[in-house]
């Protein structure tokens, strides 16, 4: 008897968790800067995969014009020959727009680590989101700096409190773009 246990121990330290990254929101549109980040988050962390995953209506923006369907379709392209990442559309099986339930609908693969990926700008508001503190009690939190963003993002509530092995701030070359400036054209 003793032994099973051992083994199971032992098969639990062997099993690695497979890493993925998670980059949500409404991609309305997608864009050059979610792919970099994207690639960047893959290279860094060494994730498998990562998925888009697109919501219907982000609870702090204005509601989109664009269908999903037609987002889905301009992520596919912006994402072109990169089949690490994936597009997903969870709202209609999960029944919520909230990253919470999004995390949790994925934590249900128990090998699974997942990296949750965001702009400079979410992260000053990211003490709103709905259950923000247990978002970072389930996974790791990846912000990627944006142009003009980086001074009020690392004076945020949410830098100042989290672990620092819970959050990481990501430098690197920037695509200056957003969907709101692309909107706009």
């Amino acid at each position: 008897m003793k032994l099973r246990v051992k083994e199971k121990q032992e098969n639990k330290l062997n099993t690695k968790k497979i890493k993925i990254g998670v980059l949500g929101g409404s991609f309305d549109p997608a864009h050059k800067g979610h792919l970099a980040i994207s690639k960047e988050a893959k290279k860094r962390f060494q994730l498998q995969n990562i998925i888009w995953a697109i919501t219907k209506k982000n609870p702090f923006k204005a509601e989109s014009k664009t269908t999903v369907l037609k987002r889905i379709k301009g992520c596919r392209r912006i994402i072109g020959s990169n089949s690490f990442i994936k597009v997903k559309f969870y709202e209609n099986l999960i029944k919520s727009n909230k990253t919470i339930d999004l995390i949790n609908h994925l934590k249900k693969n128990k090998n699974i680590e997942i990296y949750f990926l965001m702009g400079a700008d979410n992260l000053i508001s990211f003490h709103k989101w709905h259950k923000s503190k247990l978002i970072s009690q389930k996974c790791n939190i990846l912000v990627f700096d944006r142009h003009g963003y980086k001074k009020n993002s690392l004076k945020s509530k949410t830098f100042k409190q989290l672990n620092k092995d819970v959050l990481k701030f990501i430098e690197f070359k920037k695509v200056n773009i957003s969907s709101s400036q692309l909107r706009k054209i």
